[in-house]
């Protein structure tokens, strides 16, 4: 009876902050105590949702955070992409989408409290789990270790995302009321030296002026906890007993918390579109939060990772197999990839009221959305007449040693025939094309475990291309620790070494330099350029059928990758990224285009691949 009492008291009091919010350097003392959290001394019940800030465009945030008020929630958990903040080492950009800090002002003025995990490391089926791909340039750098060179670049990052939020960390009275220490390291490893080490930056950048906690799942947690630190546990649908059991068994007398209970699950290339059990999800949330637990559901809303952010997971195991995941992050959520509420919306929402016998405030008016007519994308541009200068090199090097980031990369050398044999390419990083001549000779697939093509070359000097793509650097697992893209292996034509390279790095980061446009058809790995007619923005998926596998632009802005073995077939192109009157379009794919072509449709489109 009186636990009831109690988880009653506490239910209540989580839900009392009002909708109009209090002011960022105001904020409610936060704490725990005993069993409990604690907001100015009294017991607090968190009831939080993941919204994963830069995977929504700005002027966004305030439209997703008033729909978390909506479904019930006190609370929003964010990552803080290291990447994206820091593309070059000591540079950092926490402008527009970056904002981090003004992020948490948005939620504060909306009444949410924020609980910060800015990494190092974030997992998140995002690229390289958050690492910049500077750190693989490092010869012999080892990420989430001891190793001397990735704690002091983990430590000036960590100084900066401090820098931006300090004044907004509770313990200076604003409302960012936790930050998480790694993510999950309990998967990982157990070097516990490591995460003492990792913990000492967060304290020396000066986070601990909140509360600090790690978050491992149930069987995992003594590998990733650290003494005197609280420690959450992660967990699917159906195993909310039996692991919060396990954390008490665990870490006695302390506050119950699922970090992230998966609402939903992520999408591979090549599978089918997520679609969970949301009728079970809510059975179980209501269950936790009538036990008085503390619950963030991941994801609140997924959003999407543009441009070339999505990740991939490989485990390492002798089955398991690279598996890029798809720049859509709509993660069968609360919210669909566009902010929209989906039937699971209104399940969380009422299991939320049931639970604490609050109402939450309405939903803000619904964004719009609009189909756009069908337009041919009329000109192109071979990739052959848009190579940058190339960069010699005896053997293929990865892209990080040429200065790249992201993007594709060319390489190129000659033979002479006439010759025949196999081709070896090794662990390709991710997915490469062979030509002869410039003629299509055979590719090679990392998620498909290829290594090799038969190649025919003709008598006399021919030259020889690879163009790879890296298709998403891993972002879960031991095999995260080697994030090298392009070619990493040496290059080997009937069991002899192929030597004296060019290589030709294409990031890809703007269309505006691009050249020799035509109206003719043009075979190949090419651009194809069009403009879309837009009277009033309003969201749209752009209808990618037509298209094979690469990326798109739209108004210069990179929305990410297209592949027709689906599930995603559309690009999400949000309003505020639009222009009324035309918007200008590119598109580069790998393979020959028939007829380009783009349309925006009003609702995500999704193929159904089946199963390999």
């Amino acid at each position: 009876m009186l636990r009831n009492i109690l988880t009653s008291l506490v239910i209540a009091l989580a839900l009392t902050t009002p909708v109009t919010g209090i002011a960022a350097d105001a904020w409610p003392a936060f704490s725990t105590h005993g069993s409990h959290f604690t907001r100015d001394g009294e017991p607090y019940q968190i009831i939080s949702g993941a919204i994963h800030f830069q995977r929504i465009p700005r002027e966004y945030w305030k439209n997703r955070l008033q729909k978390a008020r909506a479904l019930g929630l006190n609370t929003v958990e964010t990552y803080v992409f290291w990447n994206r903040v820091e593309p070059r080492r000591g540079e950092f950009d926490f402008r527009g989408d970056n904002d981090v800090a003004a992020f948490v002002r948005e939620a504060a003025a909306q009444g949410l409290n924020v609980i910060l995990r800015p990494g190092p490391y974030v997992c998140a089926e995002w690229e390289a789990g958050g690492y910049p791909a500077w750190l693989f340039a490092e010869p012999g750098m080892r990420v989430r270790s001891r190793d001397p060179r990735f704690l002091a670049a983990s430590g000036a990052y960590l100084k900066a995302v401090a820098d931006q939020v300090r004044p907004l960390l509770n313990g200076n009275g604003g409302p960012i009321v936790a930050v998480q220490v790694e993510n999950e390291y309990g998967s990982y490893d157990d070097d516990q030296a490591y995460m003492q080490a990792n913990h000492e930056l967060f304290v020396q950048a000066g986070f601990d002026e909140t509360l600090l906690f790690t978050s491992d799942g149930a069987d995992m947690l003594a590998n990733g906890a650290l003494p005197g630190t609280l420690a959450v546990v992660n967990f699917s649908p159906g195993e909310a007993r039996s692991a919060f059991e396990k954390l008490e068994q665990f870490q006695p007398g302390r506050p119950r918390m699922v970090g992230e209970y998966w609402a939903g699950w992520f999408d591979h290339w090549g599978k089918p579109h997520a679609d969970t059990d949301a009728k079970k999800q809510a059975e179980e949330l209501e269950w936790m939060l009538r036990q008085g637990h503390s619950v963030n559901l991941y994801m609140f809303i997924g959003g999407t990772s543009f441009g070339f952010m999505n990740g991939a997971n490989f485990q390492g195991n002798p089955d398991d197999h690279y598996a890029p995941q798809t720049t859509s992050y709509d993660y069968d959520a609360a919210l669909d990839e566009a902010g929209r509420p989906t039937p699971k919306f209104a399940l969380f929402r009422d299991a939320i009221a049931r639970a604490t016998g609050m109402q939450p405030p309405p939903l803000p008016a619904p964004v719009h959305f609009a189909a756009l007519p069908q337009v041919a994308l009329h000109e192109s541009a071979s990739l052959w007449d848009n190579l940058p200068e190339p960069v010699a090199s005896e053997t293929p090097l990865p892209m990080e040693a040429y200065g790249q980031d992201y993007g594709y990369i060319l390489y190129r050398t000659t033979v002479t025939g006439p010759r025949k044999g196999e081709l070896y390419l090794g662990e390709v990083r991710d997915h490469a094309r062979v030509y002869l001549d410039r003629k299509p000779a055979g590719s090679v697939e990392r998620r498909l475990k290829q290594v090799s093509v038969a190649l025919d070359v003709p008598a006399g000097t021919h030259t020889l291309d690879v163009l790879v793509e890296n298709s998403g650097r891993i972002n879960y697992g031991p095999r995260m620790a080697d994030g090298r893209a392009g070619l990493v292996d040496p290059v080997l034509l009937d069991g002899e070494r192929l030597r004296g390279w060019q290589a030709f790095p294409l990031p890809m980061r703007s269309p505006d330099t691009l050249r020799g446009w035509t109206t003719a058809k043009v075979e190949g790995p090419a651009f194809h350029r069009g403009s879309l007619r837009i009277d009033a923005p309003a969201d749209t998926w752009l209808d990618m059928d037509a298209f094979s596998k690469g990326f798109a632009w739209a108004n210069g802005r990179n929305l990410g990758r297209h592949w027709n073995i689906g599930p995603q077939r559309g690009l999400y192109f949000p309003a505020p990224w639009q222009r009324r009157g035309d918007n200008q379009v590119v598109v580069f794919d790998l393979d020959s285009v028939d007829a380009a072509s783009i349309r925006g449709a009003p609702e995500p489109l999704w193929s159904d691949p089946g199963h390999d």
